[in-house]
């Protein structure tokens, strides 16, 4: 198993809503690699967040990487909308609807790196067809729809499958975790394969005096 160097995913989820473009800020200054976006409808996840909009507004508070996960379906119709908000990664849902190879298209078609995104109930032969076209692969460590949620065990076993098929593919794919990740989780989940861990609560909640030592403590 090769593991590439850990990249820490700052969920502005768990942020203030009312400082959201000074938390994006602080997150960057203190050492994330990269900004999650959590995008949800209220329809694929049982849960609203935020649009296009408030991605672009943000856009200009930080250089880094904007990593965003798209919990919606469908997905195709709003793809332009977040590339155009600035979006570098977007990610969308193998559950989000039938034709997953057509969404991914049109993310690269719209100048962004494409991600797909598996439930933990979704085995992970649903993402094997589609390794050659993925720039990432993101595993949910929790039902996904709430900030906040412990993390499902079970999921490290998932973690490692998808790890020995991204290094049978030979290609540069990311592993992305996302859900209750915290300093051992996220050990847990690196030593599975994992090599970018989102993390909200474990970052946001000590606020920002303590944002750095906890993005230090979940890169290990």
């Amino acid at each position: 198993m090769s593991t590439p160097n850990i990249k820490v995913a700052a969920s502005v989820l768990a942020a203030r809503f009312d400082k959201l473009g000074e938390e994006v800020r602080a997150v960057d200054k203190a050492g994330a690699d990269h900004i999650h976006l959590d995008v949800m409808d209220g329809h694929f996840v049982p849960n609203i967040s935020f649009g296009a909009s408030v991605i672009k507004s943000l856009r200009s508070c930080s250089d880094k990487i904007f990593d965003v996960h798209l919990m919606i379906a469908p997905v195709d119709p709003f793809i332009e909308a977040f590339a155009a908000a600035g979006a570098d990664i977007i990610t969308a849902h193998v559950e989000a609807g039938p034709h997953t190879h057509r969404t991914i298209q049109a993310i690269k078609h719209a100048g962004c790196k494409a991600g797909l995104a598996l439930n933990p109930g979704t085995p992970v032969e649903a993402v094997e067809p589609l390794m050659d076209d993925l720039d990432l692969v993101l595993v949910m460590t929790v039902n996904p729809g709430f900030g906040g949620q412990s993390f499902i065990e079970s999921t490290l076993r998932k973690v490692a499958k998808v790890r020995e098929m991204i290094d049978r593919s030979g290609r540069e794919i990311d592993l992305e975790v996302d859900g209750g990740i915290n300093p051992s989780t996220a050990a847990r989940c690196v030593a599975a394969g994992a090599n970018v861990l989102v993390a909200g609560t474990a970052i946001f909640g000590g606020g920002p005096q303590r944002y750095a030592a906890e993005i230090a403590a979940i890169r290990g």
